[in-house]
Parts: structure tokens; C-alpha cells; sequence
């Protein structure tokens, strides 16, 4: 319908067209579609475990719900889980936040999400390391912040430090994102460069944004977390999400730590979007939490083992080189060799024809900002790993 002058009424608000879709969500809908067309595909995309969810936490699930745990909650969550999510966190890093310094989300990307909300407004800006996780460059426009990206090196298996931070810092510095260990590519901050970024931020009263959703899949040495550093807490956010440590993705439990002013505007703008989370999901993940950390010691046992069996793998396609995650579950793998040729110009082009000539879902490396590699995820069974990777070989020795 027109309007009185004759042009077009606007629909769509100006935020909306500042976010693309997931990418990682475009590639799982498109192998979902060939899968329902009979298509045997080996599933490298999404960055889900392969794990079940640990018997244990299931059954508090299904005793809460017997219990009639099924009405809502307060906004942040139950007093029992927020308690159980400090004293976890307490007890694995030395950090000393309270309940009320905590919140209960749904999944740890709204907790990313209404962090940024509340923090970052227009003209604000973000410091963002490359590569990056698909949704935080997305989120921060969204608010109408500016993204500032942090290029970093692939010969130094993609290390952020403080120096290269504090080079971006300008008067319109809002807060800086780090994802340790990162998604895509695995890499993990050392801690002393996580040290020096932390009182940097504090030092400057710029907020660092610290999504820790791998925080307990890290395979070199002690588990590191920037809520350590209690000195700097004014200025440190902890993003947190069960949905990879407890194999827990499809129950959308997630939570923030940080100062309570900042809890307290991210409670508020929960209030008014998905209000509480499950109850019987929080009650699940006081299970999770308070019960033994055995399930998890095991899983990364596994992860490690598929880690090297990927890599290995791929040493063994040409042309084809990779940096060595030291935590989560991708590898990011340079593909640079194959680009440019007939139906690869890019890595878009190239995982497509992985999708759609080898059954192999992959992700593009535009997706996380840079154009050399794609995202293969090895939280898959051992199999799968063999089979896809026969698959990956015999696509690029025709390519």
C-alpha cells in the first residue's frame, strides 16, 4: 500500500537490516533439507555435541517436572541455580561472585545478547578479534554499536594480546568481546596475555565481554577464566553456557556473571523478552553443576582424541593446511589452495559443493570473518570423522 505521496511505507525497522541470518543456522536448515531428500550426510556444521546428556541430569529434569517444577520463576533465574552457578564458577576459577551477580538464561547466546543491549548503544565502540564467532558482530550492530576488528596472525594460531588491543582502544571504546576458547578456530588466550587484557579494560573503564562458553573444553595445562582476576571484576562479564560442557544444547541454559548493577539492566530486559527460563531446566542444571564433574573430565578425554584424529586427517589432504586448536571442538583449516578455481571462488562456493557433491556440511569461513578457511566441528563420533574426511579427500583431488 502507498502512502499520499505515492512512495512505498516502510516496514522493516532499520535494526533488523543491520543482522543477517545465522550462518551456522542457514547451513544446518540446508542440510536438514537434503537429509529429508534421503541424503547421508557427514555433519561437520553445527557445534552441537554427539554426546547424550549426562543420565544424571536428565533424571533431575524428569524429577522436577513429576515435582510439578513447570511454573515460572523469577526473572534470573531460581536462588538455587544462581547459587550453584557462582560456587561452580567460584570453585574452578577463584572468583568470588554472589547470586545476585548472577543470571539465568535462555542458552548463552541471549546472555551475549542482552549484554551488549545494555552495555553498548549507537556510535559505541566494540573491539572484535578476527576470526569471530558468527553472532557477536551481528549482536553489536544490532545495537547500533560500531564493530572495530582485531585482525590476528594464523602463523601464531590466531593470538590476541593485550598490545594488539590496546592499539584499537579510542575515546568511543565501549567494551571489548574474547572468546576463550574461540570459535571457530579453537585458539585459546595464554594467561598472561588474558591477565594484561583484563586490568588494561579495567585501567581504561572499558567492559570486557568474556564468552567462556568452552571454558571447560581447554587441553593445555590449567582452566583459565578472566573471572580469576577479582580485582577487575567492576569491569569483567562472564558469558557462560551449559550447552557444551554438559552436552546440553537443546535445553537452552545459559547464565552471566558480573557486576550487579549490569545484572540487574540485563534481569530487566529479560523481563520484558523471555522472562525465566524453564524451571525444570533450572533445576536440571543445579544437577549439572553441584553433582560430580566426571561426565566432563570424559568428554574432553574424547574431544581430545578426535581433535588429533581431524587433524591428522587433514594433514593428509594437499594443499590444505590448519593451526592446532588448544580447546573447544573446530578446526579451522586454511583452503586457500582450492580457492579462485571454477565453482570455488570462494569458501561460500566451496561448502556448497562440499554439501551438495560430497555430503560433507561445513561452514564458510566468511562467516567468521576471513575468506581462507572453513569451520569443520569435530563433536562427532570417531566414524564420522573417517567417513568425512575419505569424503573431504576424494571432493578435492577432483577440484
Amino acid at each position: 500500500m502507498s502512502t499520499a505521496t505515492g512512495t512505498q511505507a516502510k516496514v522493516f525497522t532499520d535494526r533488523i537490516g543491520r543482522i543477517e541470518v545465522s550462518a551456522t543456522m542457514a547451513v544446518t536448515a540446508e542440510a536438514a533439507k537434503l537429509r529429508a531428500q534421503g541424503a547421508k550426510l557427514v555433519d561437520f556444521g553445527a557445534g552441537e555435541p554427539h554426546f547424550a546428556t549426562p543420565r544424571h541430569i536428565k533424571d533431575a529434569a524428569i524429577e522436577a517436572i513429576n515435582h510439578n517444577f513447570t511454573r515460572y520463576t523469577t526473572v534470573s533465574g531460581i536462588p538455587e541455580v544462581r547459587k550453584a552457578i557462582v560456587d561452580r564458577h567460584a570453585c574452578d576459577f577463584g572468583s568470588n561472585y554472589s547470586p545476585d551477580e548472577a543470571v539465568f538464561t535462555t542458552g548463552g547466546k541471549l546472555a551475549i545478547f542482552n549484554a551488549v543491549q545494555v552495555l553498548v548503544d549507537h556510535g559505541d565502540e566494540v573491539i572484535l578479534p578476527v576470526p569471530y564467532w558468527v553472532s557477536y558482530k551481528d549482536i553489536i550492530q544490532y545495537a547500533g554499536g560500531k564493530v572495530v576488528y582485531l585482525e590476528t596472525d594464523e602463523a601464531e594460531n590466531f593470538r590476541i594480546t593485550a598490545e594488539a588491543v590496546e592499539k584499537l582502544i579510542t575515546p568511543r571504546t565501549k567494551a571489548i568481546v574474547l572468546n576463550s576458547p574461540s570459535n571457530p578456530a579453537g585458539s585459546v588466550i595464554a594467561p598472561a596475555d588474558l591477565e594484561k587484557i583484563v586490568k588494561l579494560a579495567h585501567e581504561r573503564g572499558i567492559y570486557l565481554l568474556l564468552d567462556e562458553c568452552y571454558v571447560y573444553l581447554q587441553y593445555n595445562g590449567a582452566l583459565v577464566s578472566g573471572g580469576s582476576f577479582t580485582e577487575a571484576k567492576e569491569h569483567v562479564l562472564i558469558l557462560g553456557s551449559l550447552s557444551k560442557t554438559y552436552a546440553m544444547t537443546g535445553w537452552r541454559a545459559g547464565y552471566a556473571l558480573g557486576p550487579k548493577p549490569i545484572i540487574a539492566a540485563m534481569s530487566k530486559l529479560q523481563s520484558q523478552s523471555t522472562s525465566s527460563t524453564a524451571h525444570f531446566v533450572q533445576k536440571a542444571a543445579i544437577a549439572a553443576l553441584n553433582s560430580s564433574q566426571e561426565c566432563v573430565v570424559e568428554m574432553r578425554a574424547d574431544y581430545l582424541k578426535l581433535r588429533d584424529q581431524i587433524l591428522a586427517g587433514l594433514a593428509q589432504i594437499p594443499g590444505i593446511t590448519c593451526t592446532k586448536p588448544e580447546g573447544a571442538f573446530y578446526v579451522y583449516p586454511n583452503v586457500s589452495a582450492y580457492l579462485g578455481k571454477p565453482g570455488a571462488k570462494d569458501t561460500l562456493e566451496l561448502a556448497n559443493r562440499l554439501l551438495h557433491e560430497a555430503n560433507v556440511v561445513t561452514v564458510p569461513g566468511e562467516a567468521f570473518g576471513t575468506t581462507q578457511h572453513i569451520r569443520l566441528s569435530y563433536a562427532v563420533s570417531h566414524n564420522d570423522i573417517d567417513e568425512g574426511l575419505k569424503r573431504m579427500r576424494d571432493f578435492f583431488a577432483k577440484l
